[in-house]
């Protein structure tokens, strides 16, 4: 798996956050004297701890050859939900629980780089397992208090804390040798720090619910990929459950719950050999493009009010929508801008 990736979202860069390297950093911690503090610091400690207490059992490192990332114990069978990008080639693989020093052998269920998203399974579960309760991602609003929890740098069970940056950021990954570029929709922004050997993760809420899995952390574009401190992102956890289940169940996934248009694109290029838009090169018969007469030939320019320069901003502009939204497609045929009302499919899998 990579040791970074890096991808535009807004004016930042993201990195992917699993660890390129299976061995732990070194730390060191120190005890300060202890001082009064108000009660409601004293309430908000004692929150933390509770919520620590019931989730970080949940929390698991997971090994490979190439490197570590995190994972999260999602049902009593042993099953174990990461970041695609976390397992990357491998189908092996050694977890180590929270309460343990001893790896356990895991191999690979499924995996699905579309939504960054994979699950493992436990070869012998051992009694004891503590599944994660996750969430409701409609009810995330900012403000909210964050917990992140991982293994960073070989780290752990370690945890930080900060708030609900930011709902529904849509983010490109770059193409690595672990991840294939997914461009993910509706991901929650966090100023809890998220760390090399984040990845997988919890990011959890003072219900000790996870709200999402910790995938990506920003670095600065302009200081040669430095950390950004205080933006990192999610992957919300209606996402990660619609997912999984569908890895557990099916060994894939049937449903993207991904909008798409029916076509096949790639970036045009004018006569200066700027990126203009997207030129479709295929449609789908019968599909949300095909319904709406758009044809092979069409440069799209826009999607709703959404400018579409090239085939990763149409990405990225459909990754935001949902299946069935009713949307504007402006394009451009023979020289001449057309607009089509498009009704959104879902988009199709393997």
């Amino acid at each position: 798996m990579p040791g970074a990736l890096a991808a535009v979202a807004a004016l930042v860069v993201v990195a992917g956050c699993s660890s390129g390297s299976s061995s732990p950093a070194s730390a060191t911690s120190s005890s300060a004297s202890a001082s009064a503090q108000p009660a409601g610091g004293i309430q908000l400690q004692d929150s933390y701890q509770k919520v620590i207490a019931d989730v970080l059992p949940s929390v698991v490192q997971i090994t490979t050859a190439s490197g570590l990332g995190s994972g999260i114990v999602y049902d009593n069978k042993g099953d174990i939900v990461t970041n695609a990008h976390v397992v990357g080639t491998a189908t092996t693989f050694a977890v180590t629980l929270a309460n343990s020093t001893k790896p356990l052998d895991a191999t690979l269920v499924a995996s699905y780089p579309d939504s960054d998203l994979a699950v493992i399974r436990l070869t012998s579960p051992p009694g004891g397992l503590k599944p994660a309760v996750f969430g409701d991602s409609g009810k995330v609003r900012l403000g909210q208090i964050t917990l992140a929890m991982g293994s960073p740098l070989g780290l752990t069970g370690s945890v930080t804390d900060g708030i609900v940056s930011a709902t529904g950021r849509t983010v490109s990954e770059p193409n690595s040798a672990g991840s294939p570029g997914a461009t993910i929709g509706n991901m929650v922004q966090t100023s809890a720090a998220i760390n090399p050997g984040n990845s997988g993760g919890a990011l959890v809420n003072l219900n000790s619910q996870v709200i999402g899995i910790n995938t990506l952390a920003a670095t600065e574009p302009e200081t040669n990929g430095a950390a950004a401190p205080g933006i990192g992102f999610a992957i919300p956890a209606s996402t990660v459950t619609g997912i999984a289940d569908q890895l557990i169940k099916d060994g894939k996934v049937t449903n993207s719950g991904r909008a798409a248009l029916g076509i096949t694109a790639r970036t045009y290029f004018d006569q200066d050999f700027r990126p203009a838009g997207a030129v479709v090169v295929a449609v789908s018969a019968g599909g949300p493009a095909d319904s709406a007469g758009i044809q092979v030939g069409d440069v799209i320019t826009k999607v709703g009010d959404t400018p579409i320069e090239d085939l990763n901003s149409l990405t990225t502009a459909l990754a935001s929508l949902t299946p069935g939204t009713r949307t504007t497609v402006t394009y451009t045929r023979d020289g001449q801008s057309r607009t089509a009302e498009v009704t959104l499919g879902t988009l199709q899998t393997p």
